[in-house]
């Protein structure tokens, strides 16, 4: 069976995305873009929502710098609204997410990974699809434009760290093992 990592990038307050801010908040950096490019992950299949798919669709089609490489890669969009997928590498999903991933997670030949999809995630998260949950913390605030509450509705989940690495003197990666907690736990 194949893993499953859910892969953010988020501001320090928990966003995945600010009105008004550029791409990566303006702060990727030679190590953390380098560290994308030489990723042995760039080629295992990408899961994403309507919503994602939309968003990248169109900064790759608008040319937006370090997005490139997105068409060569293998995508499943899960979606009930999306017509037709018209990008290159894509597969329409339109039954159920978490019924489809369980069965991805048997059948691939690569581990899976998310991008963005903060619903889908949550319910594959809640699902306890996920092996592992990856986050590059950006370091800023989006308190008043942030948007998309990264963890917003998700469940209690225990994490034990099992990666950490710093980009560029300021971009902490984290990597954790989540286990999805029935309640939470009592006090010793």
């Amino acid at each position: 069976m194949q893993t499953l990592t859910v892969d953010f990038i988020m501001s320090l307050d928990g966003y995945g995305a600010a009105e008004g801010w550029p791409g990566f908040w303006g702060m990727e950096g030679p190590e953390y873009l380098g560290w994308l490019e030489d990723s042995p992950e760039r080629d295992y299949p990408v899961l994403m929502g309507a919503t994602t798919y939309r968003v990248m669709h169109d900064l790759v089609k608008g040319g937006e710098p370090g997005t490139e490489a997105m068409d060569a890669m293998p995508k499943v969009v899960f979606s009930s609204t999306i017509e037709s997928a018209d990008w290159a590498n894509t597969t329409l999903v339109r039954t159920d997410a978490v019924d489809a991933v369980r069965e991805l997670k048997q059948s691939s030949e690569l581990p899976l990974r998310t991008l963005g999809s903060v619903s889908l995630c949550r319910s594959l998260v809640a699902a306890g699809l996920v092996d592992r949950i990856r986050t590059v913390i950006f370091p800023v605030i989006t308190g008043a434009t942030g948007a998309d509450a990264v963890f917003g509705g998700y469940p209690d989940v225990r994490l034990d760290l099992v990666e950490h690495r710093l980009f560029d003197g300021r971009l902490q990666l984290l990597e954790y093992a989540p286990t999805v907690l029935d309640r939470a736990p009592l006090a010793e």
